[in-house]
């Protein structure tokens, strides 16, 4: 059940945090010197403690990771303010007109409801000029490829079905298996690439996501390995002095 929303209590807030972040910038010795490019580590690191807190399903990490991460977008508004530039009311206001703009099914005409969200985004002023061309370049590469897909099927495109690309990822695979560890080849490298490309496409069509699937995978590699590392040294030994036929061993036992 939604929880009304406190809008004084939100407005309160905010202004309570403008107003101590303005006090800090002119009287905190680290505050004072913080520039856009000094703060954006933080920002990655702040929002990667964020997703953290969230993979542990912990509300009370959460509140605070998400404080963390607001404060980065408090900061990046200061410093546009002291350029005078833009303050954080005016990208509140960019972002909820938006929101408005790309919700026709809520709040636009009945012409406007059969537009998709790719179509609205390049209707925009200053949008977009091409589909894929808000996909950040710098986007790890499992994201981009997702988003990258994604994109091209929001607009109709998709370039094969789930079942032709397993069928194309194990032409592939076999193709690859053929070719020796030592041998230069300058196509295999492209060959695992459109591998991985193909999976994460094989991957959305399976009604997943690859990111979280490979995240959960992680996780289990991880723990199974911690396992191992505790059988080994119950034994009094190191992982590097065992081969690699009793290491398998322990690992099958460690399910």
């Amino acid at each position: 059940m939604a929880i009304a929303l406190d809008k004084q209590k939100h407005a309160d807030a905010l202004t309570r945090l403008l107003e101590v972040m303005d006090t800090l910038r002119f009287k905190c010795p680290w505050a004072k010197v913080q520039t856009w490019a000094s703060i954006r580590p933080n920002t990655i690191e702040e929002m990667f403690e964020l997703l953290d807190a969230i993979e542990k399903e912990n509300a009370n990490e959460i509140k605070k990771e998400i404080g963390d991460v607001f404060l980065q977008l408090v900061f990046y508004s200061i410093f546009a303010r002291e350029e005078d530039k833009f303050d954080l009311a005016d990208s509140i206001n960019a972002l909820t007109d938006k929101l408005i703009f790309r919700h026709p099914n809520v709040y636009g005409s009945e012409a406007e409801k059969s537009l998709t969200w790719e179509q609205l985004k390049q209707k925009e002023k200053d949008g977009n000029k091409t589909v894929l061309g808000g996909v950040p370049v710098s986007l790890p590469s499992l994201i981009k490829a997702y988003r990258i897909q994604d994109k091209a099927k929001s607009v109709g495109f998709v370039r094969a079905s789930k079942h032709e690309l397993i069928s194309s990822i194990i032409e592939r695979l076999q193709r690859l298996d053929t070719i020796e560890n030592d041998e230069k080849d300058p196509s295999v490298e492209a060959e695992w690439g459109q591998v991985l490309f193909d999976v994460v496409g094989a991957t959305r069509l399976g009604n997943s996501n690859p990111e979280n699937a490979l995240e959960a995978e992680c996780g289990k590699f991880t723990n199974r390995f911690n396992k191992l590392e505790q059988a080994v040294k119950a034994k009094g030994k190191d992982i590097k002095d065992l081969s690699q036929e009793e290491l398998r061993s322990i690992w099958e036992q460690s399910k």
